[in-house]
């Protein structure tokens, strides 16, 4: 209590008039007896009264009741004023006019239950003096003008330093709560126009009624262009009802709500476009207001900040979960997929070298273990497939896998693939075409990576299409890019498969029990070598169709793509990208047939 300014200031208004007034008035004492002679019992009541204030002011410095002493104080006052003016005259007396001081002292209270007790005991006081005198029931007045002046004068010389007093202290009240209510509104404007929180008002209908200078820096908008509903106009149209039920429920309910929503940041630099940040607003409701129909509203206070950088990272926790996610899956799916690609031809190796072992057991023919070693060979150089796919995926994976662009003719090179894969496609009765535009003669490029994508690509082709299907290989020259298709009536792809076909491991259908083998890196090592060679991979497929797979690459490989720096800037930026989920990739692929194998030996 004594650490509130606005509350010693009225203490001390309080304190120091009665103790000033009583004092000089006690001290003026000795030089009126002097002066007079020896007091009446009138005067000695007066003079003894001078004591009560200082015993109030006492009170009011040991307890800090104020409101309790300026009751003692009207009393006291109300009660000398009655008993003098009962003396000399009655409700005529010089002193009645003192009661009307009653109520205005306790005015300074600043309470209106000690105003209302002081003006009852001045009108109680007046009133008993008037019926007093009506009914004869008052003494004597004292004898002698000279005795009834001098009470005048020290009546009249008591009061005006009594007045004085109460209006120094009035005063220094007034000043003091004048600097008090100033200080505290250069605090709190200071406040509003440093902080970076936003502080609003806003009316019963949500509108925004006041808002603190800070929205200029978050909102790029002056003050008053967000009054109203200036500030609902900026928020996003889909977080608008979450904005408006926060205001709705703080307004009605007088519940405290928190909520978060996007509001447009007009841009600093004229021309640029604005954007949308985040903003978290906590708001709570003030006093309550009765509406006509008799319901409770609230005028709400809100506080709001930018945590769009929160957002961002809760954002990026999010994705970074996903893709941690996704990596323990491709994980999983990854040792799913080579324990089956590495077991199947490893029981075959054991099974069929065990059997070559025991021949004279067995009595093996000699056609027979001709028969078994070949399926030895067969199973090794799948095996020699698979570790060679992992590592070409992970030379394109760090940016270490090189080309060697030279120039040849492209129609060899389809039709010697075509020619690989001729006998495994009239096995699955598939017919396998091709149609070569004449204008694509001489391309410069790396040979080997090219057959590897050409029998990647036919070699899926011919694994997912049915008995008498066919299957197409087109190349033609687009100005100065070569564009090459392989398009099959096969099994097709589902579009769930399809947008994540060309991620490593992934398989289009993928089981334990799949109809067909391979590792899933096929499409990605395609994709990989095409980005090599500064070209693009696009698909299409429907179930039951067929699919088609287009490459674009570019007729000079070496000089579209600036050279040898040029071609490591790539690889490198190729490694990034695989490592990113791919949207809109294609088919699963397996090319871990024999003839991919003989390439990459030949090569």
């Amino acid at each position: 209590m004594h650490g509130d300014p606005l509350i010693s200031a009225r203490h001390r208004a309080f304190i120091a008039p009665r103790l000033v007034g009583s004092l000089v008035a006690l001290s003026a004492f000795p030089a009126y007896i002097a002066l007079r002679g020896a007091p009446s019992a009138l005067e000695v009541v007066v003079f003894g009264w001078l004591i009560v204030p200082i015993l109030i002011a006492y009170y009011l410095s040991r307890t800090g009741r104020y409101e309790s002493a300026h009751t003692m104080s009207s009393l006291a006052l109300a009660g000398l004023v009655t008993t003098v003016a009962v003396k000399t005259g009655g409700i005529g007396s010089f002193a009645a006019i003192w009661l009307v001081v009653v109520p205005l002292e306790a005015a300074l209270s600043a309470s209106r239950r000690v105003v209302t007790i002081a003006s009852l005991v001045a009108l109680g006081a007046a009133g008993l003096l008037v019926a007093a005198g009506t009914l004869d029931l008052l003494p004597t007045p004292l004898a002698g003008d000279q005795r009834t002046g001098a009470l005048a004068a020290l009546g009249i010389i008591s009061a005006a330093l009594y007045a004085t007093g109460l209006a120094l202290g009035a005063e220094s009240l007034t000043r003091t709560s004048n600097w008090l209510l100033g200080a505290e509104e250069d605090r709190y404007r200071l406040l509003a126009c440093n902080m970076t929180d936003v502080i609003t008002r806003h009316g019963l209908n949500g509108a925004v009624l006041f808002v603190s200078p800070a929205a200029e820096r978050l909102f790029g908008a002056r003050a008053r262009e967000l009054h109203g509903h200036g500030l609902f106009d900026r928020v996003h149209i889909s977080d608008r009802p979450a904005y408006l039920s926060a205001l709705s429920d703080a307004a009605s309910n007088g519940e405290t709500r928190s909520v978060e929503f996007r509001v447009r940041r007009d841009a600093e630099t004229p021309g640029e476009p604005a954007r949308f940040i985040w903003i978290e607003m906590r708001c709570r409701p003030l006093d309550a207001v009765v509406t006509g129909a008799g319901h409770e509203q609230h005028e709400v206070v809100a506080v709001m900040r930018e945590v769009t950088e929160r957002k961002e990272q809760e954002r990026a926790l999010d994705n970074a979960r996903t893709e941690a996610e996704r990596a323990n899956s491709a994980k999983s799916r990854f040792l799913a997929t080579m324990s089956h690609e590495l077991r199947t031809p490893l029981n075959a190796i054991i099974g069929f070298s065990d059997m070559l072992v025991n021949e004279t057991a067995l009595n093996l023919t000699a056609e027979r273990r001709r028969e078994y070693a070949q399926l030895i060979n067969d199973s090794g150089n799948h095996l020699l497939a698979v570790v060679n796919d992992l590592l070409d995926m992970s030379k394109l994976e760090t940016g270490e896998f090189e080309i060697h662009p030279e120039p040849f003719a492209l129609a060899p090179v389809i039709a010697s693939c075509r020619d690989l894969l001729a006998l495994k496609a009239a096995e699955l009765d598939v017919t396998l075409a091709t149609v070569i535009d004449p204008a694509v003669g001489e391309i410069v490029a790396d040979k080997r990576a090219l057959k590897q994508i050409l029998l990647n690509l036919l070699s899926n082709a011919v694994k997912f299409t049915d008995r008498g299907g066919r299957i197409t290989v087109r190349a033609v020259a687009d100005g100065g890019r070569l564009v090459l298709s392989v398009e099959d009536t096969g099994i097709g792809i589902c579009e769930e498969d399809l947008k994540r076909c060309g991620n490593p491991f992934f398989q289009s259908r993928d089981s334990y029990d799949r109809p067909h083998a391979g590792t899933g890196l096929g499409l990605s090592i395609v994709k990989g070598l095409i980005g090599l060679h500064g070209g693009d991979m696009t698909m299409r497929s429907r179930v039951g169709t067929g699919t088609t797979v287009t490459v674009r690459l570019p007729l000079d490989c070496e000089a579209g793509r600036g050279g040898a720096a040029a071609r490591s800037a790539q690889a490198a930026e190729t490694s990034t990208v695989r490592r990113l989920p791919v949207q809109g990739q294609t088919n699963d692929t397996n090319e871990t047939n024999e003839a991919t194998v003989a390439v990459k030996k030949r090569a």
